[in-house]
């Protein structure tokens, strides 16, 4: 199988990371696409230094990202290895500025993400790695290996949600967990902390889209958790549907 490296990867997240923050250093227009959701020109600034970089480390591996047009979109359900890209995850974070927003590029292999970096411009963290190959951090230009640190019984559950889209059905689903800690987090940062250890669980009972979860799903499975559907059974990927489930993460 094969898996990129990280010496031919940061690069090219990082240059994207410098398209955006280009942006996010002046003032900018906000659009909205047809399902509400912001769109600014960093989000295609990024996607096409991710894409056209991706077009040269590997011409034979296809792209498919949240900017892509309709025929990829279409011509993607016919890949069994492909790269799945979300050029800036978070634009709502963007929007606000408040930093949590990442970079996210996957490498998706017969249905699972096998493969995936996340990168955070402003907070300048970089996290990668899949389930074959383990996971790190790098901050400061020091890679670290990471491992989560799973539910100690007794103690309050440390809980990751989302800052725009925390629903009524989360809440119901943390109710029967007892004492819970929740921290809110933009962008798929939230798998992050828990590859880290700083948390040990992230129910999503909201609409997420198959690029806003394959690259922090490999970072959390290569750091030892794992990322399932309320009955357990794996999240697929390259489904007719590009919508998921909804899911839990778990340390």
């Amino acid at each position: 199988m094969f898996l990129p490296a990280i010496s031919e990867l940061e690069p090219i997240a990082r240059a994207a990371g410098d398209a955006i923050l280009t942006i996010y250093r002046q003032p900018f227009a906000v659009e909205y696409k047809q399902d509400e959701s912001p769109l600014t020109a960093a989000d295609q600034g990024a996607h096409e230094v991710i894409v056209q970089a991706l077009a040269r480390l590997t011409p034979d591996i296809p792209v498919l990202s949240e900017e892509s047009d309709a025929e990829t979109m279409q011509a993607r359900l016919g890949w069994s290895r492909y790269w799945l890209v979300d050029p800036l995850d978070g634009t709502k974070e963007f929007v606000s500025r408040n930093g949590e927003f990442t970079v996210n590029i996957a490498l998706i292999d017969h249905g699972r993400p096998v493969w995936g970096l996340v990168y955070a411009p402003v907070l300048d963290k970089l996290w990668y790695g899949g389930k074959e190959v383990g996971a790190w951090r790098v901050a400061d230009g020091t890679h670290k290996a990471i491992q989560t640190r799973p539910h100690e019984a007794g103690q309050a559950w440390r809980v990751v949600g989302s800052r725009n889209h925390l629903s009524q059905a989360t809440l119901d689903y943390l109710a029967p967990l007892g004492e819970v800690e929740l921290v809110s987090m933009g962008s798929s940062l939230k798998f992050c902390i828990i590859a880290e250890g700083g948390a040990e669980l992230y129910p999503r009972l909201a609409p997420t889209c198959e690029w806003d979860t394959a690259a922090a799903q490999a970072v959390l499975e290569g750091a030892g958790g794992s990322v399932t559907q309320l009955d357990g059974s794996a999240l697929a990927y390259n489904k007719p549907d590009i919508l998921n489930p909804w899911f839990v993460a778990r340390a």
